[in-house]
């Protein structure tokens, strides 16, 4: 069997996890690491561990107040004159990124 994704418009294509023998769906249930019991979405909230077994609960409104500004950005303080580079530097193109999260995604433009 091959698996030919069929055409989507988004660059992205996403797979399912299937098991090998019988060609079905894998499903993920959300149960309580206690009971066992399967917990429903409007039940399951975010929350920070304080100490083994307990836990305060965060809301989304408390998420949105901590959350950064943005982390697909950066910002451009200044440019330097081109009489100002080294020219071995100009010979071939070289990238600079950001450190940590903001540049793991960095994309570069390929040159001619």
């Amino acid at each position: 069997m091959h698996f030919i994704p069929r055409p989507r418009r988004a660059k992205k294509i996403s797979f399912n996890q299937v098991n090998r023998r019988t060609g079905h769906r894998i499903k993920y249930l959300k149960v309580d690491a206690d009971t066992g019991e399967e917990v429903p979405n409007e039940d399951i909230v975010k929350a920070y561990e304080l100490d083994k077994e307990a836990f305060m609960e965060v809301s989304k409104e408390e998420l949105e107040e901590v959350a950064l500004e943005s982390t697909r950005t950066i910002e451009i303080d200044e440019f330097v004159e081109k009489s100002e580079i080294d020219p071995r530097y100009l010979i071939r193109p070289y990238y600079l990124r950001p450190d940590g999260k903001v540049g793991h995604d960095v994309h570069c433009p390929t040159m001619p």
